[in-house]
C-alpha cells in the first residue's frame, strides 16, 4: 500500500562538456587571448590615451571577462580555468592602471594600494594552498575586477578626458574593494585553518 504520494525523482547533475582536468577548453581560449590582447591595450593608452578606439578594446577585453565565465559554468569548471580567469583578470586591470599612471591620466597612489593588495593576497593564498588550506573565491571578487573595469573605462571615455578629481575619485573606489575583499579573504584564511586544526585534534584525540 502507499499513501498516494509521487515519490521526488532524484536530482540528476548537469552534464558538462569538459571535465576538471581539461586545458583546451573555449574558455581558456579566451581567457589567452585576453592574456595576449592585454599589451595591445596598454600600447593604445600610452600612444592616444583616452579615446574611442582604445576605450571600445578595452571595453570589449572586460566583456570577453564575462563571456569565458559564462562558457566555464556551461561547459564544465576546470582547475586550469580556476587558475588562468583571475590571473587574466589582473594582469588586465594591472597593466591598463600602470599605463594610466605613466600618462599622467591618474595619481599612482590607488594603483600601488592595488598592486601591493594583489601581490599580498596571491602570496598568502600560496601559503595557505602549501599547508593544504583552500581559500575558495568569492562573488565580490567578480564584483571587485566589475568596478575596476568601470573605473578603467571611465579614464578611457573622451569626454572624461582632464577630468582629474572624477577619476581619481572612481580608482579610489576601485582600490577600497580590493582592500576589503582582501580582508574577506584572510578572514576565510583564518577560519579554513581553524577548522582543519580542530578536524586534526579531533582525529588525534
Amino acid at each position: 500500500m502507499t499513501d498516494g504520494t509521487v515519490p521526488t525523482p532524484a536530482p540528476v547533475a548537469r552534464a558538462t562538456t569538459f571535465g576538471p582536468s581539461a586545458l583546451l577548453t573555449p574558455a581558456n581560449g579566451i581567457t589567452v587571448i585576453r592574456l595576449l590582447a592585454t599589451p595591445v591595450l596598454i600600447i593604445l593608452i600610452m600612444l592616444w590615451g583616452a579615446s574611442w578606439f582604445t576605450f571600445v578594446f578595452g571595453g570589449l577585453l572586460a566583456l570577453s571577462d564575462g563571456i569565458d565565465g559564462w562558457l566555464a559554468r556551461k561547459q564544465g569548471t576546470t582547475r586550469s580555468g580556476a587558475f588562468l580567469d583571475p590571473l587574466a583578470d589582473k594582469v588586465v586591470v594591472l597593466g591598463a592602471l600602470v599605463a594610466l599612471v605613466a600618462k599622467g591620466i591618474i595619481w599612482w597612489l590607488p594603483v600601488a594600494v592595488i598592486a601591493v593588495r594583489e601581490i599580498a593576497m596571491s602570496v598568502y593564498r600560496s601559503l595557505a594552498g602549501r599547508k593544504g588550506i583552500s581559500i575558495p573565491a568569492r562573488n565580490s571578487a567578480k564584483f571587485k575586477t566589475l568596478v575596476q573595469d568601470i573605473a578603467i573605462g571611465m579614464c578611457l571615455a573622451p569626454p572624461l578626458a582632464g577630468h582629474w578629481t572624477l577619476l581619481n575619485s572612481a580608482m579610489w573606489v576601485a582600490a577600497f574593494l580590493p582592500v576589503f575583499t582582501g580582508a574577506q579573504y584572510y578572514v576565510d584564511g583564518r577560519r579554513a585553518a581553524a577548522g582543519r586544526a580542530a578536524a586534526g585534534a579531533d582525529g588525534s584525540a
